[in-house]
């Protein structure tokens, strides 16, 4: 079965600017920006989105955000806890206002947080969220400016709607770029589209406590592979074919190989490592807690990352990581990254990108039939280069 290799796409924004002829990208040119209107001591909130992998997208426009606002100004995170610990350990936000999803479509939302989002008194709200929800309860802060991409009748509630650009092909552009576009009517300068994390003392001193019950070697000998199911099943590459990767890593390459897994994932994770049949495979799944800081941390030390197209993947990007990551519903072209140390595999069939939890025609050959052979064949590629 041919595949297609996505670095292309990695490789051209690396090596050169995004141009207007890109089909994928918008093109970073400070003249097409206003210069900026700096407030000093501008309080400004920005709504961060809510998936893990989308997080660290917006770490570029969070970093242009922290630039604008100076030293004298606030800049203030509006977010989900369950997405607050992957910022956890940098320092852009002044401040977190965590809130939950309350049940109901049309922006009802505790009252505690709208007090909240009142006793910041904001200047200013960017939205990196595209519900309606969110622009309800940016208006409900009473800040003068909100700015976000118009949809689902968010207009009304925006001060500045921006209408949400297109790539060549008709479809959105990659994320980061959206992020950073919003970022750069706020007032920002451009900025590099560079993913970026850290880790904490006790993300480090939960991996090196996982490394010493596990038994793993020092991390430029291990191999980190993420299955990454919380999406739902469609995004899953078998576990029998990452058993048998994983022992081709073991046996042909003399490396250990680390299966990482969230909640949701044990039993994956298990099977994983059932179907390598090696000692020197080994899993995450039977520690009582599984907290985003020790997957960042465990994917930070590990020498490269096999991933599924789910949060991990943009760990070892942020991190500087070598990065298979094998797509199957999902399009590589909407979360293409400036990385040049990732490779992306897609079968490219006539069903792909379905975006869709579960394959709806229930064969999921988008992901079974990549095979074992194509992915350890990448892999032998970064290792040796790396």
């Amino acid at each position: 079965m041919p595949y297609v290799l996505c670095t292309q796409y990695v490789v051209q924004i690396a090596e050169a600017a995004p141009t207007p002829n890109s089909p994928f990208r918008i093109p970073y040119s400070p003249s097409q920006f206003p210069t900026p209107h700096f407030t000093p001591a501008m309080r400004l909130g920005v709504f961060l989105p809510n998936w893990v992998g989308d997080i660290v997208m917006a770490t570029p426009a969070l970093r242009a955000l922290r630039k604008f606002v100076g030293a004298d100004g606030k800049l203030i995170g509006i977010l989900r806890p369950y997405v607050a610990e992957v910022l956890t350990g940098t320092t852009w936000l002044d401040e977190q206002i965590i809130y939950q999803r309350p049940p109901g479509r049309f922006g009802r939302s505790h009252t505690t947080v709208i007090q909240q989002l009142q006793a910041a008194q904001l200047d200013v709200v960017v939205l990196l969220t595209n519900s309606l929800r969110t622009a309800w309860m940016a208006w409900r802060s009473g800040a003068r400016t909100r700015i976000g991409f118009r949809n689902d009748f968010r207009s009304l509630l925006l001060t500045k709607a921006i209408r949400m650009p297109r790539a060549a092909d008709g479809g959105p552009v990659a994320t980061v770029d959206g992020y950073m576009l919003l970022a750069n009517v706020a007032g920002c300068r451009p900025e590099s589209p560079r993913l970026e994390l850290a880790t904490t003392a006790e993300d480090e001193r939960a991996a090196d406590a996982a490394w010493q019950k596990l038994q793993l070697p020092p991390g430029d000998r291990v191999v980190a592979l993420n299955c990454g199911g919380a999406y739902g099943a469609a995004k899953l590459w078998p576990a029998e074919h990452f058993g048998e990767l994983a022992r081709r890593i073991v046996t042909k390459d003399g490396l250990h190989v680390l299966v990482n897994c969230g909640p949701v994932e044990r039993e994956i994770a298990r099977n994983m490592v059932a179907a390598a049949n090696s000692p020197n495979v080994v899993s995450l799944a039977d520690f009582d807690q599984l907290p985003v800081g020790l997957t960042k941390a465990c994917v930070r030390r590990s020498r490269l990352l096999v991933t599924t197209d789910s949060g991990p993947r943009y760990f070892g990007v942020a991190f500087n990581r070598p990065v298979v990551t094998l797509f199957g519903p999902t399009d590589p072209r909407r979360t293409v990254l400036s990385y040049d140390r990732e490779v992306c595999l897609s079968l490219n069939l006539d069903c792909q990108p379905c975006m869709k939890r579960t394959c709806p025609l229930g064969h999921h050959r988008c992901m079974r039939d990549l095979t074992v052979d194509a992915v350890y064949d990448e892999v032998c590629r970064l290792l040796a280069i790396d």
